[in-house]
């Protein structure tokens, strides 16, 4: 391939690091509304919201770990 621009005037790598960026950080806001949701939903109160946002986002929370990692050892 070259590095020829394949898709919008980008090569693949760049076209896949961008939507893959976009794409995971639309896909974490809408797990934060929908762990919201469900803490109104079930009257959890502010201390069971806590508990829920802490408990259901630990998975993305590794997510933005990993990237600030990486800038900050400049390993990307």
């Amino acid at each position: 391939m070259g590095g020829e621009p394949l898709i919008v005037g980008l090569t693949v790598a760049e076209f896949e690091d961008i939507s893959l960026t976009l794409c995971f950080t639309a896909l974490i806001a809408y797990m934060v509304f929908i762990i919201g949701q469900l803490a109104w939903e079930s009257k959890a109160g502010k201390y069971g919201a806590m508990w829920m946002f802490i408990g259901l986002g630990l998975g993305f929370v590794g997510f933005l770990a990993k990237g600030f990692i990486q800038k900050l050892l400049g390993i990307e």
